[in-house]
C-alpha cells in the first residue's frame, strides 16, 4: 500500500509524464511545419516514450493499491527557433523530468518503500539514456551549424528511430 505522500506524489509524476508526452508533440507539430519531417518522427517517438512511462506509472499506482487522480495537463509551447531550440528545448526538459526523478526517488527512500525504490530505479536509469541521446543530437546538430546538406541528412537519419516499447 501506498502511503498518501508518495500516492500524491505519484500522481503529480504520471500528470508530468503526460505533458511531456504533450510538449513532444507540439515540438513534432512544429517540426512538420518546419519541413523537418525526420526531427518530427523523432519527436513523435518521444512523446510515445513519456505515454508509456505515464502508463508505467498509472499501472504501479494501481498495482499498490493506490488511487489515480488525473489532473488537467498544462498548454505546451507552440513554436521554437528552429530544430536545435527545439532540442536545447528538449534537454532542458529532460533535466527537470531527471530531477523530478530523483525527488521521487529520495521521498521513497525516506519513507522506507522498498517496492517503489526498485520500481524508480528503472526511471532513474532511463533518464540517464534520455538525456544522453538528446545531448547527442544537440552536439550533432551544433556541428552542422547552417549546412543545408548535413540537416537533412541528419533529419533523414531520424526518420528511422522506431519505438519499441521495453519488456515490463
Amino acid at each position: 500500500m501506498l502511503s498518501a505522500k508518495i500516492q500524491k506524489a505519484l500522481n503529480e509524476q504520471i500528470n508530468a509524464e503526460l505533458y511531456s508526452s504533450y510538449l513532444y508533440l507540439a515540438m513534432a507539430a512544429y517540426l512538420h511545419e518546419a519541413n523537418l519531417p525526420g526531427f518530427a518522427h523523432w519527436m513523435n517517438i518521444q512523446a510515445q516514450e513519456e505515454l508509456f512511462h505515464a502508463m508505467k506509472f498509472y499501472n504501479y499506482v494501481v498495482e499498490r493499491g493506490g488511487r489515480v487522480e488525473l489532473e488537467a495537463i498544462a498548454k505546451p509551447p507552440v513554436s521554437w527557433d528552429g530544430p536545435l531550440d527545439v532540442l536545447l528545448a528538449t534537454q532542458k526538459h529532460e533535466a527537470m523530468v531527471t530531477a523530478r526523478i530523483n525527488d521521487l526517488m529520495d521521498l521513497v527512500i525516506a519513507e522506507k518503500d522498498h517496492a517503489s525504490v526498485s520500481f524508480l530505479q528503472w526511471f532513474v536509469d532511463e533518464q540517464v539514456e534520455e538525456e544522453d541521446s538528446v545531448q547527442t543530437l544537440v552536439q550533432r546538430l551544433k556541428l552542422i551549424g547552417s549546412d543545408g546538406g548535413a540537416l537533412y541528412l541528419m533529419d533523414r537519419d531520424l526518420a528511422t528511430r522506431v519505438f519499441t516499447p521495453p519488456a515490463q
